[in-house]
């Protein structure tokens, strides 16, 4: 990939407007960064939009050289280093910023997440858990949070483990776990989404969740109240058809809840390594099939009428709706309607969700 191509990319995902999936619907449609970037004003004018404010220059120069200085590098979704789990999934980070061993995103892949205000029980369950997931050659993944994320981490020091964090690779938080972010950056793998310099705002850690749930074969919860961002990251993994795993607590214990309400909803009991190591073990390769991603159905040719863009708007709402039950209901192509949404959203006019869910803002 050449520097300006590299410089492109990172405009557009850094352009207002341009989330995950525009970004790649943007690159198949246009095939690279630059190209995508020219159409960017058009695509947005007939999504109901006036000027295109597209990342500046300066500022993704700025960018690139800060993490350089930082020891860390961008890596982009279709490069070798970037993680293959991840690349596979709907909405995958266009880029990621990391410091530290790629190769270890190779290796058999298990995240573990739970309580920030987790028991001491839980705790020493996790760290034990990441210590004999580690010397079988396992990469835990985690998100450098208190309580269940950091015992699990330095469980697996002696082994590999991966950090995904909600802020700019050199932004520590919480602050107390800064001494072990470094660690991991030094001697592991930390992994960030966001520009060097961001806060970890609250919009930021579903993101990061996906990414966990996104780099493993599997999911391990800890301890979870039912609304908390573990269980999210749990529901990420279902959706990704990844193997979720809870351990079981006392109904006593609210800190419990969460897990039993993942078990009763047929996540696989966990006491023991081997339980997760059996949950992850070989897949017969006749059941595996390649991921299909909703971004793949706006080819180079598609074009949308204003009677096309009309129906497929009429259709939307406030209310989140599948893409696919916009298709049916439309009665256009795919790929009319995904470029619909497309331009939509460049225009700052669509929202969207889980689920491959969209909404009208």
């Amino acid at each position: 990939m050449t520097p300006a191509e590299r410089l492109a990319r990172l405009r557009l995902i850094r352009t207002p407007h341009v989330g995950p999936v525009s970004w790649h619907q943007l690159m198949q449609r246009f095939g690279s960064g630059e190209a995508a970037l020219d159409a960017l004003p058009d695509l947005a004018l007939r999504g109901g939009a006036g000027k295109v404010r597209i990342a500046p220059v300066d500022v993704a120069e700025r960018e690139l050289a800060r993490a350089a200085d930082l020891g860390a590098r961008h890596i982009f979704s279709d490069e070798a280093d970037y993680s293959p789990l991840l690349r596979a999934v709907e909405g995958a980070p266009p880029v990621i910023i990391v410091r530290g061993d790629t190769a270890m995103l190779r290796r058999p892949c298990i995240a573990i997440v739970g309580a920030r205000n987790a028991s001491a029980v839980a705790c020493r369950f996790a760290r034990q858990l990441a210590v004999d997931l580690a010397a079988r050659d396992v990469t835990v993944v985690s998100g450098l949070a208190r309580g269940v994320d950091t015992a699990a981490h330095i469980g697996a020091l002696g082994g590999s483990t991966a950090g995904v964090i909600a802020s700019g690779i050199d932004i520590a938080f919480p602050p107390e776990n800064a001494a072990l972010q470094e660690k991991i950056a030094t001697d592991q793998l930390l992994i960030a989404e966001q520009p060097p310099g961001s806060e970890p705002l609250a919009r930021h850690f579903p993101s990061r969740n996906r990414i966990i749930a996104g780099l493993a074969h599997g999911t391990v919860v800890i301890e979870a109240a039912p609304r908390s961002g573990s269980l999210i990251t749990a529901r990420r993994a279902g959706d990704y058809g990844r193997e979720v795993m809870a351990v079981p607590g006392s109904p006593l214990d609210p800190r419990a809840q969460g897990c039993n309400l993942l078990i009763r909803e047929g996540a696989t009991l966990i006491q023991t390594v081997d339980d997760v190591i059996e949950a992850v073990g070989p897949i017969d390769t006749r059941m595996v099939r390649e991921p299909v991603h909703s971004y793949a159905a706006v080819p180079t040719n598609a074009d949308a009428g204003d009677g096309d863009r009309r129906r497929v708007i009429d259709l939307l709402g406030p209310t989140p709706v599948a893409v696919d039950e916009l298709v049916r209901q439309s009665g256009q192509a795919a790929a009319i309607v995904q470029l619909v949404l497309l331009e939509l959203e460049l225009a700052g006019r669509l929202e969207r969700h889980a689920g491959a869910k969209i909404s009208l803002v």
